[in-house]
């Protein structure tokens, strides 16, 4: 019987150490050849240059320039040439008293040909606005709004910073998950050793090699979970970057605690956010383009004046006369023309007034949005604090879970501990490092989304990449 059991025993200690065998990815392993390897710093440089959100929000901002510059078109000089051919089928006529009949140029009329068959002409003609208030707040609005298509751009710029920054720091606690299941099984393999051992010099009874062996199988899903939620996390971090999802990539930055200075108090990062988040200063030129808009309605009941200018040239001939052998006659013209609304309708008061409810919209919802920064930033705040303790916590944890471990695996060498002991050694230990490597996770995280509230789009002076 025992024999039997001794059988199964090292039957099951062969497929335990082909599982320990298999290769897995880890933040330890050296990364594949061919490699793109990146910095914190350089993933969100290179993901400035590639990321399509960045690339839609930079052609609006430069679709806004041009429309800059149509809205100058409205006062600039206008020059139109025109050309015109007429092929008359029948003469035009005008019509005259019939003198010769009646003597005295009444009853008869007679119809006078005043159209050759061929009529050509051929003009210039120009225009320049002198005064259209209309025109002027047009170009004062547009120009506003090119401002805010700058702000809409570092708005996006801001988020595609944070979405860049949480993609690495995602990938980078993914491979740690990895690498602490890797090493849960490594002491656990050596666990079967000391098992096997104890086992062989009758200290230890067989079920204790059978419950490192499960320990080692219950393991195993959560590896593979582990593995793939790495292999995910770089997926999502190549298509935030905009880089090839064939290219193996590399991280140089860790997933390290670094302390540093205390973030500022509520009203000073309140007022920091408010005066550097680029949606609040959007909707202040918002209300800016409101005013505009109130003006350009009511320059709708302002005179209008424009000069105007005309040169043409025209000339008509039968057929069988030659181009070159025609008169050309030239006239010209220049004037001023004016116009000045006398009843429209209340359609202009009433544009007035839509303007001014706009504009008293777009006030509302700036009050609103600086409400709504001041509770995101107490958020972010309050995240930043409590991830602050939990780390330093669970460092003082960690140090006192492996102590444990190594003072149980060291009374189950000398068959003094049993393997439940040990088991539960493992599991505290492991769920102290999981837990810290969260805490650091989640403080890195905070401090992006943190920076990002108080409208800070890069990393603040004398921090380093991979840490806050």
């Amino acid at each position: 019987m025992r024999t039997t059991r001794t059988y199964l025993l090292f039957t099951l200690l062969a497929a335990c150490a082909a599982l320990v065998s298999l290769p897995l990815f880890a933040a330890g392993d050296p990364p594949p050849s061919g490699s793109l390897t990146l910095s914190l710093d350089e993933a969100v440089a290179t993901g400035l240059q590639r990321n399509r959100k960045l690339e839609i929000a930079r052609l609006e901002r430069d679709m806004a320039s041009e429309k800059v510059r149509e809205a100058w078109s409205g006062v600039l000089p206008q020059l139109t040439t025109e050309f015109e051919y007429t092929r008359h089928v029948k003469p035009a006529v005008i019509y005259f008293p019939d003198f010769e009949a009646t003597g005295t140029g009444s009853g008869n009329l007679t119809a006078l040909e005043i159209s050759a068959d061929n009529a050509m002409t051929a003009s210039l003609s120009f225009s320049q606005k002198l005064f259209d208030y209309r025109a002027i707040a047009g170009i004062r609005a547009s120009s506003i709004v090119g401002k805010m298509s700058g702000e809409a751009y570092r708005e996006v710029e801001a988020d595609v910073i944070a979405d860049i920054q949480i993609a690495y720091y995602n990938v980078l606690i993914a491979d740690e998950q990895v690498d602490i299941l890797r090493q849960s099984v490594s002491r656990w393999e050596k666990a079967l050793e000391d098992s096997r051992a104890l086992f062989s010099q009758g200290v230890a009874a067989d079920i204790d090699t059978l419950r490192a062996f499960l320990s080692v199988e219950n393991i195993r899903p959560d590896l593979i979970q582990a593995r793939s939620r790495a292999a995910v996390a770089r997926t999502e971090f190549k298509n935030v970057v905009g880089i090839d999802p064939s290219q193996p990539i590399a991280f140089s930055d860790s997933l390290v605690y670094r302390p540093d200075r205390s973030p500022a108090g509520l009203d000073s990062a309140y007022s920091e956010a408010v005066v550097s988040r680029p949606e609040v200063r959007r909707l202040e030129l918002q209300v800016e383009v409101g005013d505009e808009n109130v003006s350009a309605a009511r320059a709708e009941g302002y005179p209008a004046l424009t000069a105007v200018g005309r040169l043409q040239a025209l000339t008509q001939f039968d057929d069988g006369v030659a181009v070159g052998d025609t008169d050309w006659p030239v006239t010209s013209s220049v004037g001023v023309q004016v116009a000045l609304p006398i009843f429209t309708g209340f359609g202009t008061s009433s544009r007035i007034e839509q303007a001014k409810i706009g504009r008293m919209q777009t006030m509302r919802q700036l009050e609103d949005l600086k409400a709504a920064i001041r509770a995101e930033v107490q958020t972010k705040l309050y995240r930043l604090q409590e991830s602050r303790t939990r780390i330093e916590v669970q460092q003082r944890t960690i140090e006192t879970a492996e102590r444990s471990y190594e003072i149980t695996r060291l009374r189950f060498r000398e068959g003094i501990g049993s393997q439940l002991e040990l088991a539960d050694a493992e599991l505290q230990l492991n769920k102290a490092r999981t837990n810290y490597l969260q805490a650091v996770y989640d403080y890195l995280v905070s401090r992006i989304e943190y920076d990002k509230a108080l409208g800070r789009t890069s990393a603040p002076d004398g921090e380093t990449p991979g840490g806050a």
